[in-house]
């Protein structure tokens, strides 16, 4: 499927019109169906329809076989993201995944019991999100769906988007999207959040933008009012040079993003806090055991968002809620989208926190007709991957690409 999206800049570019996403249904023969969300791009697609043929047969309960036989389907695959991006992940992976989320919804629905329960049961009934902060371009009217806030790219219009997403949604943290201006606007930008919200926690993720003395330099200045800095430079060496010089503490979701990745982290120090993602760290039962990793290694865990619809933030508060060590806000692109493909519309954020969904599985149910739509919409937009940094050419005919920059 293709959503309308909105120009939302990162430092190697800026997203496209529509963003991509893949629905899977698994059907048993006693009729019941398990829903999941994953990513949309070409090589996942790939993924998952190499795969799909040889599920057929496999007991809904049996995990361990399911991994057997996507790793057989999909000998020496590599990963899934094109080379503008900043990490990888491996299609075993997130092809596991995505197929994992429907057996588990089949799970559910089998037992009578919520997701959640899968997976240790709830330790929390409804999970805490961040407000994710994005400076942006204002969206051009030839392209699909409707703006939101206009330009943003300066630190008084991104306040004034941080001020409409809290009387929204209530949120209560705020994670900036950085490395897009000069990092003094962005050290402005932070100043002036911790100026009008007081009280709430603060973050910011440059995406590998700066250098370790720029970073260094943004520690000093702000170090004080921030929760935690995520992937400020680029690499495990870079990001173990910065610890060792500075007492804030560092998150990751480009340099670990595999449980191999964990022991070089702890080698070097290189950072205190991951953040969880069931869509590749090996489904909701793997990110679950990452919370397990974590709390015996004394590291934090949060958890990351990619740009997602209702079936994958439901399956994320299930996985948030059976985590007892995962006592940050949530990441969410959800406020940024109008659309979804569940029944019933979006599921509610209320003083920024997502109840956990009630019924058996997920808890959610597709809307058919809305699949269709956005479907079609895959069909006529022509899209199959995603390239933030040709896009950015469209608003920037000079733009040259550099991680990091400053």
């Amino acid at each position: 499927m293709a959503i309308p999206d909105v120009p939302l800049v990162n430092t190697k570019g800026v997203h496209q019109a529509v963003f991509l996403r893949a629905i899977i249904e698994m059907e048993t023969d006693t009729g019941l169906v398990g829903i999941g969300e994953s990513y949309g791009g070409a090589r996942a697609l790939n993924g998952l329809r190499r795969a799909a043929d040889g599920l057929i047969g496999l007991d809904p309960f049996h995990l361990n076989e399911l991994r057997q036989r996507v790793e057989a389907a999909l000998p020496d695959s590599g990963g899934i993201n094109a080379p503008t991006m900043l990490t990888q992940h491996q299609v075993v992976d997130t092809t596991y995944s995505a197929f994992e989320i429907p057996l588990l919804d089949i799970q559910g629905k089998h037992l009578n019991r919520p997701l959640c329960d899968l997976l240790g049961g709830a330790v929390r009934d409804r999970v805490g999100f961040g407000a994710y902060l994005f400076y942006k371009f204002a969206k051009p009217a030839d392209q699909p769906g409707e703006d939101m806030f206009g330009e943003v790219m300066t630190p008084d219009a991104l306040l004034a988007e941080a001020r409409s997403l809290v009387d929204t949604y209530g949120f209560k943290s705020f994670k900036l999207k950085g490395g897009v201006l000069d990092p003094d606007l962005e050290i402005e930008t932070m100043r002036k959040l911790r100026e009008a919200f007081p009280h709430a926690p603060l973050r910011i993720d440059p995406m590998g933008a700066w250098r370790v003395p720029t970073a260094l330099r943004v520690c000093d200045a702000i170090g004080d009012i921030l929760e935690y800095l995520e992937d400020p430079v680029r690499g495990m060496d870079a990001m173990a040079e910065l610890s060792a010089q500075t007492d804030v503490l560092l998150s990751t979701n480009l340099v670990v993003v595999e449980f191999e990745q964990i022991l070089e982290a702890l080698e070097k120090d290189a950072v205190q806090i991951i953040l969880s993602d069931h869509h590749y760290w090996r489904g909701a039962t793997g990110a679950r055991h990452l919370g397990e990793v974590c709390r015996a290694a004394r590291l934090g865990v949060s958890m990351h968002s990619n740009t997602h619809l209702g079936v994958s933030l439901a399956a994320m508060v299930h996985v948030a809620a059976a985590t007892p060590n995962l006592t940050y806000d949530c990441d969410t692109h959800y406020p940024w989208t109008a659309h979804d493909v569940i029944k019933g519309g979006k599921l509610p954020i209320v003083e920024g926190a997502v109840a956990v969904p009630v019924g058996a599985g997920l808890g959610v149910a597709l809307d058919q007709d809305a699949v269709a739509e956005f479907h079609a919409l895959y069909v006529a937009e022509g899209l199959r991957d995603r390239e933030d940094t040709d896009e950015m050419l469209k608003y920037v005919p000079d733009y040259v690409r550099v991680v990091p920059r400053w």
